[in-house]
């Protein structure tokens, strides 16, 4: 893959690469909005206006999260678990369908606007294209939508359909719902899957089972993915 020479990628930006990469990673690490950004680099003697922050998340953001979806191309778990969520904007309903592997690193995601074996088949597409691979299980709730759209997509994989086999599904839209309270909710389908299309690979690569691991063991991991955020930032030769 090409590297991008750090003086290229931050050009023509009055504010230093460390400044645009703490900002991108602070709004897309924690649950804050675009304001709470701002006051925090102010409180920092960094002057910048929110809209300021949301152009460079958008602009450095996407290029952040493709860079680490390519990292992890063909690298993530067999088995996957499929899960969809309402999400309301403007007062209709679209849907959030979203695909995470068996240690909880989300595969991919898709809003749509319906809730049926089209839009299943939809995502399974997506998936395949996405990963490269058929998985080895696939889990998902009761929804009949997910049989029909697997027999027809991936007919030799197994498929294990219960409601409390997905748990881990349905916990992964937790940060999405704190963000949809804190920015007052999406404002079009549209703006909803540009935000989860950038933050959720970058939520992967912060992505530390606390639970299963040693207090050391997660420190480890954390400088480990500090490391590669700067390297992706191109923070080391800035």
């Amino acid at each position: 893959m090409t590297q991008v020479a750090p003086d290229r990628l931050y050009r023509r930006h009055r504010f230093p690469a460390e400044v645009i990469a703490h900002a991108v990673w602070l709004y897309l690490r924690f649950p804050l909005s675009l304001r709470m950004v701002e006051d925090m680099l102010a409180a920092r003697g960094v002057i910048v206006s929110h809209q300021t922050v949301r152009l460079w998340v958008e602009k450095f953001g996407r290029r952040f999260a493709n860079d680490i979806r390519r990292r992890s191309a063909g690298r993530l778990g067999d088995k996957w678990h499929l899960d969809e969520v309402v999400i309301t904007i403007a007062g209709k309903k679209h849907w959030l369908w979203r695909a995470i592997d068996q240690n909880g690193f989300v595969l991919d995601v898709l809003v749509q606007s319906r809730r049926n074996t089209k839009a299943a088949k939809r995502l399974m597409r997506k998936l395949l294209k996405g990963q490269g691979r058929s998985p080895r299980v696939l889990i998902t709730d009761k929804l009949r939508s997910y049989g029909a759209a697997k027999r027809e997509i991936m007919p030799g994989v197994e498929h294990r359909s219960h409601k409390g086999l997905n748990n881990r599904a349905e916990n992964s839209h937790q940060p999405i719902r704190k963000r949809e309270r804190i920015m007052k909710r999406f404002k079009s389908a549209r703006h909803l899957q540009r935000f989860v299309s950038i933050h959720d690979p970058i939520a992967n690569l912060f992505h530390i089972p606390r639970h299963e691991i040693s207090s050391d063991h997660h420190r480890e991991l954390r400088t480990e993915a500090m490391q590669m955020w700067n390297e992706i930032a191109h923070l080391q030769a800035a």
